[in-house]
């Protein structure tokens, strides 16, 4: 059996070290085309998929917006894609979908063999979004892999470091204290590695790098897979720790400022407050805001009381 990727020396000794573009063999497959798509929306477990809408100016996460699918089949639903400003998330589509699975397991297999990291806890997630839609300034705890299968969308990475994100931001995203966005400034974009990622290319970079998605415009298809390795599930488990750390005892640590023996203490400490219940500050889930309606799937019908995003004159 060919491959998914396309692997060089560069990519087998660094990934999951820096940022990484490979070239992927899905862009024409027959999963991805708008049926498959719609009857892929029609079984995935209804109160699973995750319907998004977003503002326009970059710096104000707050206008991320969750909404009620309201009962709309897949193909009301990538109409709504094609009119109008949505993000459809189907999170853990490998678990619900024995094509995405047995897709899901050919790529880990070929990164094992490729890479030699022993990979843990994949995440498959199909994103369907809209043109011009965007993802705020955030980081995520896992590793990362983004597959773009059709459209185009501008990809903004940045260093996983002071100021694009600091100690505690990390530590509290860890610690489900808060959400995965971050304060953005865009001065920041000068630092950024800025890449227009087409259909037919992966990316992946280094674990916790912020990031921001900007499509173009046309609807966009990507697969956003997280993983773990288990130096990755180490670093995961330090920022507990360090966050636990800090809240409790008013220490300031620094996850880039190493000492092994201490931190294999801060893994064992990570792991035992889990074992007895965790932390206490899991963050509020996201309430819906608003809902959709099938004579005008692409239009949000926000409920009262929401800032309800404007475009810019």
């Amino acid at each position: 059996m060919t491959g998914l990727l396309t692997w060089s020396d560069d990519h087998r000794h660094n990934f999951t070290k820096k940022t990484l573009l490979f070239s992927h063999s899905l862009a024409d497959s027959d999963m991805f085309t708008d049926e498959a798509m719609i009857d892929l929306i029609d079984r995935y477990p209804p109160d699973k998929l995750e319907v998004f809408s977003m503002g326009y100016d970059p710096s104000n996460w707050g206008q991320w917006y969750l909404g009620r699918r309201s009962g709309l089949d897949g193909r009301a639903l990538m109409d709504g894609v094609k009119a109008g400003r949505l993000w459809l998330n189907l999170r853990k589509v490998n678990h619900a979908d024995p094509a995405f699975n047995e897709l899901c397991g050919r790529m880990f297999a070929e990164l094992e063999t490729e890479s030699g990291q022993k990979t843990l806890k994949p995440d498959l997630g199909l994103l369907i979004s809209s043109p011009k839609a965007h993802v705020f300034y955030h980081l995520d705890i896992p590793l990362v892999m983004l597959w773009q299968v059709r459209g185009v969308k501008k990809l903004y990475v940045y260093p996983p470091k002071a100021p694009f994100v600091t100690n505690p931001n990390l530590e509290g995203i860890a610690l489900r204290e808060s959400d995965e966005q971050l304060p953005y400034e865009a001065a920041w974009d000068e630092a950024a590695m800025v890449h227009d990622l087409k259909p037919g290319e992966m990316i992946t970079w280094p674990q916790n790098a912020p990031h921001r998605i900007v499509n173009h415009d046309m609807v966009n298809v990507s697969m956003s897979i997280e993983f773990m390795t288990p130096a990755a599930i180490w670093r995961a488990n330090a920022l507990y720790a360090n966050g636990c750390l800090r809240r409790w005892f008013g220490w300031k640590p620094q996850i880039d400022k190493r000492f092994l023996p201490f931190e294999a203490a801060k893994v064992i400490y990570a792991r035992a407050i889990k074992a007895f219940g965790g932390f206490n500050g899991a963050k509020s889930p996201l309430a819906p805001r608003f809902s959709l309606d099938v004579s005008q799937p692409g239009v949000p019908q926000f409920d009262d009381g929401v800032d309800v995003p404007k475009k810019a004159a």
